[in-house]
């Protein structure tokens, strides 16, 4: 009898649970990001919502590890890692701005190719011969949605402005993963996440302070705090220690590849909203991502 036997949780199993989890919660800020994004600077919408999203995750650290003087030893590494995820998320937002929800989740998948790169300059991490199918067939997928399932669109090369806009961020948030592992020297993922979310709110900040100043905050919208809440508690401190947490257990492409399942999580976002889904043609791109990462997650022969 079997039905009783506790199959064990591998450090692996645990850091493709941890991106499961991830990739939803990402999800959701596309959806309610687009409806945010017209009514207020991307800059000054990020500023707050890493000041709030440190303030959760240093909670996190207060009642778990603790903090300790050995923990922000080179505190240069947080000033690289929170740049690379407050450029990821301010051009999110200002792509946002006139990029669909999936179209933007599209683009969203291409960064495992830019991080299997990143992890082979950066960790000569080799992509398996599964790899480089899974990755070819993610981006087929989302190139198929991103110029909107049109033959023509995809011959002239004409993705639309946000969408270009939002695949610089997609390079620094491929970046970012393989920078976690070579620039932890043991610190625990929320600490680290603590200390990452930190430099983002003081970079972005700083970038950011004349959007600040010149935001009525008092006039904004209700989708607009809706959606700061969900970033800063959900897309931003949860999926930071996930991301740290699965980034130490994973190659760098495997991490990624679950980008793949941010589309079909953005459209099931869509619809618990109450927004139109995609064209028929532009979810068999979706398809392929799915595809791409079963191909990719599947354990080499």
């Amino acid at each position: 009898m079997t039905a009783g036997v506790r199959v064990p949780m591998t450090q692996p199993m645990r850091g493709h649970l941890a991106m499961l989890a991830f990739s939803a919660l990402i999800a959701g800020s596309f959806a309610l990001g687009s409806m945010a994004a017209p009514h207020v600077a991307p800059t000054a919408l990020n500023a707050v919502r890493f000041v709030l999203a440190a303030l959760i995750v240093g909670a996190a650290v207060q009642v778990t590890h603790g903090f300790s003087r050995a923990a922000f030893r080179a505190p240069w590494r947080y000033l690289l890692l929170g740049g690379a995820m407050g450029l990821y998320f301010v051009l999110m937002f200002e792509g946002l701005k006139t990029a669909a929800p999936v179209s933007a989740a599209a683009v969203f998948t291409l960064t495992p190719i830019v991080s299997g790169l990143a992890g082979y300059v950066m960790l000569r991490q080799i992509t398996t011969s599964r790899m480089a199918l899974a990755l070819a067939i993610g981006a087929t997928g989302a190139l198929w949605v991103i110029f909107d399932a049109d033959p023509a669109k995809i011959v002239a090369f004409a993705p639309g402005r946000g969408e270009v806009i939002y695949f610089f961020g997609c390079v620094a948030h491929a970046v970012y993963t393989p920078m976690v592992r070579l620039l932890n020297r043991g610190e625990p993922p929320v600490v680290f996440s603590f200390g990452a979310t930190v430099g983002a709110a003081v970079l972005v900040a700083l970038a950011g302070w004349r959007d600040i100043a010149a935001t009525d905050w008092t006039a904004l919208p209700g989708i607009v705090w809706i959606t700061l809440v969900y970033v800063a508690v959900f897309a931003t401190a949860a999926s930071f220690v996930l991301l740290q947490y699965a980034s130490l257990r994973l190659p760098s492409a495997k991490v990624m590849a679950y980008t793949y399942l941010t589309p079909t999580w953005v459209i099931c976002w869509e619809a618990a909203l109450g927004h139109s889904l995609p064209p028929v043609m532009i979810m068999g791109g979706v398809g392929l991502t799915v595809l791409a990462l079963l191909v990719l997650l599947k354990d080499e022969g």
